[in-house]
């Protein structure tokens, strides 16, 4: 795929030492409703939306409806992260926000609580991060409140730079929150710019 000339991801499955990266089906809607109904992912993502409680009927549309339909429209691609063993859950992983004239996108996550602390985050996000730059992108750009030092570790892990704040950026359930902000450019994987300027 030339990112220069793309309107749509294609549809893949990405595999990992430990993981599994599909598309989400209807027999994720459970776990995807159990995952984000804890009070931690609440805390830091809105959803579905500020001050609205998460329902199954919004997981079903996620699994069914909002994931497919973000890459059929060009906005990225979301991928269910699972144990490739097992085939077990273990949450989200997505590119979005993605801009085919400049080549850039925005990769987003979470994880489920019973798969938190295990480094899933981090190997999912660098698997897809990867990946948005071997398909032709030039930037992958990732959003963490300040406070959430766990999602901030997983940027750092997954070999992302620094670049600043973001200030009062975010809306939460309760309150704002200002966001670090992270890129990750083919320069730094050591990779020369598509065009073959540095």
């Amino acid at each position: 795929m030339s990112a220069a000339t793309a309107s749509t991801m294609p549809v893949v499955i990405l595999k990992t030492e430990r993981l599994t990266l599909r598309a989400f089906t209807e027999a994720d809607i459970d776990d995807v409703y159990a995952a984000v109904r804890d009070p931690l992912i609440q805390t830091w993502l809105p959803l579905p939306e500020p001050g609205v409680p998460y329902t199954r009927a919004d997981a079903e549309e996620w699994c069914l409806t909002g994931a497919p339909e973000s890459r059929a429209g060009g906005d990225g691609q979301n991928w269910a992260v699972t144990d490739r063993r097992t085939g077990r859950f273990l949450g989200s992983v997505g590119l979005t926000r993605t801009m085919w004239v400049v080549r850039s996108t925005e990769v987003g996550y979470w994880t489920a609580p019973w798969s938190r602390g295990t480094g899933v985050a981090a190997e999912a996000v660098t698997a897809v991060s990867r990946w948005a730059l071997d398909q032709g992108l030039e930037r992958v750009v990732l959003r963490a409140a300040t406070a959430n030092t766990a999602s901030r570790r997983v940027a750092e892990k997954s070999g992302f730079a620094f670049e600043g704040i973001e200030r009062n950026a975010m809306l939460l359930h309760e309150g704002r929150a200002d966001l670090a902000l992270y890129s990750l450019i083919p320069s730094d994987l050591g990779k020369p710019p598509e065009d073959g300027t540095r």
